[in-house]
This record gives C-alpha cells, sequence and structure tokens, in this order.
C-alpha cells in the first residue's frame, strides 16, 4: 500500500523548458553583477571559497572573484550539480520571483491530483536536484500561487544524488517508511532504476518529449497516476 509519493520536479510536476529557457538564463545573465554586488554577504564569501576549492582541485588554479565568476557561467551552461551554484542560483531566482519577472511552473494535472492524494492521507515529498530552497521559490511563486503546503518534505542532493541508489534509501529512513510503501515520480528512467532498486514504486511521466521507459509503469499527467 502506497503512503508516500515522492516527485521529482523538471519534466515531471513542471515543463523542464521553464528551468532551461526563464531560470537558467535569468541566472546566467544577472549572475556576474550578483556576485560583484554582495561580495560582503558571508553566504556568498562561502560559496566562492567552495568555487575557489573545485577549481584548484580539479585544475590546479587559484581563482579571484572574476575567474569564480566565470566558471560559475560555465557551470550553468553545462547544467553542473555544483552546491555553490545551486545555492547562488537560488539566491538569484528570489530576487526574480519577488519582482515579478516570472512565475514558477505547474503543470495543471499536477495540484489538483496532489490534492486528492492529501485528503487520503498520502505524505507528499519532493525530490530534486534543485536546492530546497530553489524548490520552495519555484512552489511558492507559481502560477497558482504559493503550493508549499502541499509538501511534507523537501529533499536535494544533500540527501545523495538522484541517480544513486543509496538516495532512495536515505529518503526512506529520514521518512521512516519501507520503500514498499513510498512511490517516486520522475521522467529520467536513470531515477526511477534506482528508485526501484531501492525497493521503491515508481511511474515515468512522460511529458512532451520524454523518451518512454520500457522498465516502468508511464503515464502522460498526474490524472492517470492511479494506486488507492
Amino acid at each position: 500500500m502506497i503512503k508516500y509519493v515522492l516527485t521529482d520536479i523538471e519534466g515531471t510536476t513542471t515543463d523542464i523548458a521553464f528551468v532551461h529557457k526563464v531560470l537558467f538564463p535569468y541566472a546566467y545573465e544577472k549572475l556576474p553583477d550578483f556576485i560583484r554586488g554582495h561580495l560582503e554577504d558571508i553566504a556568498v564569501q562561502q560559496c566562492l571559497e567552495e568555487v575557489k576549492q573545485t577549481i584548484l582541485e580539479e585544475k590546479k588554479m587559484v581563482a579571484d572573484v572574476e575567474r569564480c565568476i566565470e566558471q560559475l557561467l560555465v557551470w550553468i551552461e553545462t547544467d553542473r550539480k555544483h552546491p555553490a551554484l545551486k545555492y547562488l542560483q537560488g539566491l538569484i531566482w528570489e530576487e526574480g520571483y519577488k519582482n515579478n519577472s516570472f512565475k514558477g511552473h505547474i503543470y495543471p494535472d499536477v495540484v489538483p491530483q496532489i490534492k486528492t492524494w492529501r485528503s487520503k492521507g498520502i505524505g507528499i515529498g519532493i525530490y530534486s536536484s534543485g536546492s530546497v530552497g530553489a524548490q520552495k521559490l519555484l512552489f511558492g511563486y507559481s502560477d497558482y500561487g504559493d503550493l508549499n503546503y502541499l509538501f511534507d518534505h523537501n529533499f536535494d542532493t544533500n540527501i545523495g544524488h538522484k541517480k544513486e541508489v543509496g538516495s532512495y534509501q536515505n529518503i526512506a529512513n529520514h521518512l521512516a517508511l519501507p520503500p514498499q510503501q513510498i512511490l517516486f515520480l520522475s521522467d529520467v528512467e536513470a531515477e526511477l532504476d534506482a528508485a526501484e532498486l531501492a525497493g521503491y514504486h515508481t511511474m515515468q511521466l512522460v511529458r512532451a518529449g520524454t523518451p518512454t521507459s520500457k522498465k516502468h509503469t508511464t503515464v502522460i499527467n498526474f490524472h492517470q497516476i492511479s494506486f488507492l
């Protein structure tokens, strides 16, 4: 019996184009001036130290602020899941959401179905490569208003990477639930594979442009998900 639904964001609750054509370009454009304008902020300083350390380890170079900015822009282009970049993007996106530069995109089938599950006592959580802060911004400033009240937990890569079995074991332990009572929703087959190996039930959301898995149950929207 399913007692908890864990969902991905990109390509699952949210059009992947919103992330790649709205959020990433916005961060790319604003990041240089944001960093230069917040050099006194402790959080930004800590992020820059993490970037410098990575550059030193990977490129054997001592980086200044401008070199860090250059590297961060490259990481945005390549969608690297570096924790410092994710944190900085969250800060930049927060400004964008608050000044109404954009709203968080949510597919229209998502909210009604989650509300139905909650009314039946099903727990709901998010697991995304985007930081918890970025997750809460997207759902907090969505096309449908603040939706964060719908979610019991938010998980990001601090609990483990999404294609690793151990990440899903860690989440099940955190929830104090047997993996067999958790349903994981994602558009990415490799993530579903890892969740299944951890003992989860899985379903793939096949939105426009998503390659269809031959190993997992597939649905085209949240309305088609049935487990009650």
